[in-house]
């Protein structure tokens, strides 16, 4: 299966809280000869003018659809795992699932946690690509729930019908006419893949970075700068960002085309859980 161009790569480190727009980083890159070169990376926020959740992803799903030969790799699952679904529910049931929720997340994700424990004695379950590519969290844990939900409902959601757009491994067959391919990518399991520290690095709380996550943090960038070209106001925003947020978005873009460019597409697209829960690019 042949890709179409791609000459644009962006990164999503997504988030699903109240005020989204200030934890999701968007980082942007392009294809050059010389390989792959950030030249904007920033918060949602200030994309939009508002961090409030719902204007961030409207905002967000527009950002994507003006984009042409453009590859997007998110941080958030595109899909739920088979077992909480009857046999060879497709893909398009999740959303109608997700949508009898409102916005209650949360709840939305308890309802998994039963059906999990009715159906198999386990509060979770995780995606065939979530054990491969060791995730930490499955789709519906409760520190996933909300990305996996919002993200899910509000940004794959709408992109899924639109022309022009093909949302992997679930939309193959769009890919010969898509001006932008979206894939899911998690920059902890890039990290894990690539033998680099993957832990240590994040500290939400805010504050002056402790020395093991300042030290952690210049491996990861180390290694970075050898799959994307940064120059030091890009490495300095990824230093002092406490969160880890906007490292996690240039990681993700980095990730993505790397994982897309290598993959077995046709195994992908024919592999009989992908097809229906969704596959990681790492």
């Amino acid at each position: 299966m042949e890709l179409p161009s791609i000459t644009r790569v962006f990164g999503v480190d997504f988030s699903g809280a109240r005020k989204a727009g200030d934890t999701i980083w968007v980082a942007e890159a392009t294809v050059t000869s010389r390989g792959l070169k950030l030249v904007t990376l920033q918060p949602l926020t200030r994309l939009c003018g508002t961090p409030d959740r719902g204007p961030a992803l409207r905002h967000l799903v527009e950002m994507v659809l003006a984009s042409e030969e453009a590859l997007w790799g998110c941080d958030f699952p595109f899909g739920l795992p088979l077992e909480l679904f009857p046999a060879e529910t497709p893909w398009p049931d999740h959303f109608t699932f997700l949508g009898e929720w409102g916005e209650e997340a949360y709840a939305c994700g308890l309802e998994c946690v039963r059906r999990a424990v009715e159906r198999y004695q386990r509060k979770h379950l995780r995606r065939a690509t979530d054990s491969e590519a060791k995730a930490p969290f499955d789709a519906f844990h409760y520190r996933m729930i909300y990305q996996t939900f919002y993200g899910m409902r509000d940004v794959i959601g709408p992109l899924r019908g639109t022309r022009g757009t093909a949302v992997l491994p679930f939309q193959y067959r769009k890919l010969r006419t898509a001006k932008r391919v979206l894939v899911e990518c998690c920059p902890g399991s890039v990290l894990k893949r690539e033998g680099v520290p993957h832990q240590n690095y994040k500290q939400p709380k805010g504050g002056p970075l402790t020395r093991k996550r300042r030290l952690t943090r210049h491996a990861i960038l180390d290694w970075l700068g050898g799959v994307i070209r940064f120059d030091d106001r890009f490495r300095r925003v990824m230093m002092r960002n406490p969160g880890g947020d906007a490292i996690d978005a240039v990681i993700a873009a980095a990730g993505a085309l790397r994982a897309v460019r290598t993959a077995d597409h046709r195994a992908i697209a024919t592999h009989p859980r992908y097809r229906h829960e969704g596959h990681l690019f790492v």
